[in-house]
């Protein structure tokens, strides 16, 4: 008999990989503590008739056979195993199944195109931020779905009969990446698009976020290259381009790209490719979760917050025994100075979130020692899973903690990628302010000041009265201004 735990896993059988994600609840969050993948290849086992092979059926149950050990401690009643694609049309499904069933020891549900689409919109909302009206478009091996929702809500939800492992037999057959090749895979794509264009254009959206494997490793090419994580159109065909002048599959090398994922990366692109010209998208970021942590979000039921990133910062917070007052009084000691530079450097508001999460996070690392508190808050807030956060974000935020007092790593903020330099140059210019005016951690009020910006150049003007009865923060104000002209930042102070 299976004891009580605190875990909770979620099993998807997809097309192309079989995923397992084990998590447990801590504080209202989600604390991952184990992730198993294997690319399974399920579809590429189906035959014209529809039929699993042999060979394809033993990869899924040695695959499932390694999941029956990590699950063995948890409840039936805490675990939830889902089948796509492939097993709602493989005719010997229930062949599989049972085989299935007697190595994970728990029936596994094959779900409908429509209810893997409905779970992967509730994994997209539980830990992406931005606005609450979204696309959400998930490639998988075997089906791609796409969803519009506001909130926790699905406004329409479809899933096609297409996917990067079923693209890559019907139009990459031959293994040559050819113009040719890649127009015949989009024209079908394109085809499919179209039956639901219209539906999905009148339910409408204000951001498009990409929850498939495709996306995730279009996103780590960019990270890899130097270039925002913004996925555009000028982008794909840049990297259609690439493929193209590799010739093959298995010539294909592109920085970034892992060989596990190449071989169904140019079939997933020419979906992608699709998606973007039928539905005149411009730009997609990359979804925190999609349909496993639907899965674990269903069997929790954890409150929804409209807000992701609060949420978040919330319990990150809590966890780490954060000296809330003081991150809330670094917090609006920005607001301030953002608003003395607005004129001069006009900070956007998604510039101000990321400088008022760095104020919420920036004393992570003093749960491990003083000593060197900023070099923990950042490998922490790089480490950490933040729901909300892309990857680029907690990238940008942890090199402003970092460099939130002393010497200034100027390498960090050049290797972010979720902001222009210059901007994030900014954002690390006032937080350091900041920091030392919140240096004495009470309540006493801010100097009378004036910070003005003119170009790289800032000025700093505090009250004389004020600075001969705070000397050890004029003290570190002096510091900061030869600091920051040492990098060539322009900083003067007066008084």
């Amino acid at each position: 008999m299976r004891s009580a735990s605190s875990l909770h896993a979620a099993i998807d059988l997809g097309s192309n990989s079989f995923h397992l994600l084990v998590v447990r609840e801590i504080s209202g969050s989600l604390q991952t503590v184990a992730r198993i993948k294997r690319k399974v290849r399920l579809a590429a086992g189906l035959n014209a008739d529809n039929q699993l092979s042999e060979e394809a059926m033993q990869r899924g149950l040695n695959c499932l056979a390694l999941f029956a050990e990590q699950l063995e401690h948890i409840p039936f009643s805490q675990i939830r195993a889902v089948a796509t694609a492939t097993l709602r049309i493989a005719t010997n499904a229930d062949t599989f199944l049972s085989r299935a069933h007697d190595v994970l020891g728990l029936p596994i549900e094959v779900i409908s195109g429509e209810e893997e689409a409905k779970l992967i919109y509730q994994g997209v909302a539980q830990t992406t931020s931005g606005s609450d009206q979204r696309l959400v478009v998930d490639i998988g091996g075997g089906s791609t779905e796409l969803v519009t929702g506001i909130g926790t809500e699905a406004t329409a939800l479809f899933s096609l009969s297409m996917g990067c492992v079923t693209w890559l037999e019907r139009y990459f057959t031959d293994r040559y990446l050819t113009r040719e090749n890649f127009d015949r895979a989009q024209a079908a794509a394109r085809a499919e698009i179209s039956k639901v264009k219209q539906t999905l254009l009148a339910k409408g959206w204000q951001i498009c976020v990409g929850a498939s494997g495709t996306v995730q490793a279009l996103q780590e090419i960019m990270v890899a290259q130097g270039m925002d994580e913004q996925i555009t159109l000028a982008k794909l065909e840049q990297l259609k381009q690439r493929a193209i002048q590799c010739g093959k599959l298995e010539e294909l090398e592109i920085e970034g790209l892992t060989l596990e994922r190449a071989l169904v990366f140019p079939s997933g692109l020419s979906i992608l490719l699709a998606i973007f010209h039928e539905l005149s998208i411009t730009r997609m970021s990359l979804a925190g979760g999609a349909l496993r942590e639907g899965l674990i979000y269903g069997m929790i039921n954890l409150p929804v917050d409209k807000d992701i990133r609060k949420r978040t910062l919330e319990t990150t917070q809590q966890r780490f025994s954060v000296d809330l007052e003081q991150a809330e009084r670094v917090k609006a000691t920005c607001s301030v100075l953002v608003q003395h530079v607005s004129g001069s450097w006009g900070l956007s508001e998604y510039c101000q979130q990321l400088l008022f999460s760095a104020a919420a996070l920036h004393e992570l690392g003093l749960a491990i020692n003083y000593r060197h508190g900023p070099e923990n808050s950042a490998y922490l807030i790089r480490q950490l899973e933040l729901p909300g956060f892309t990857p680029a974000q907690k990238q940008l935020v942890a090199s402003i903690v970092m460099n939130q007092k002393g010497n200034i790593d100027l390498p960090s903020l050049s290797q972010q990628s979720a902001l222009p330099l210059q901007q994030a140059e900014q954002l690390c210019r006032l937080f350091r302010l900041a920091v030392i005016l919140c240096s004495t951690r009470t309540a006493s009020e801010l100097p009378s000041f004036h910070l003005s910006a003119k170009g790289n150049h800032l000025a700093l003007q505090i009250g004389q009265q004020w600075a001969i009865h705070h000397p050890y923060r004029l003290e570190l104000l002096q510091q900061e201004e030869h600091l920051q002209s040492y990098v060539h930042w322009g900083f003067t102070l007066t008084y």
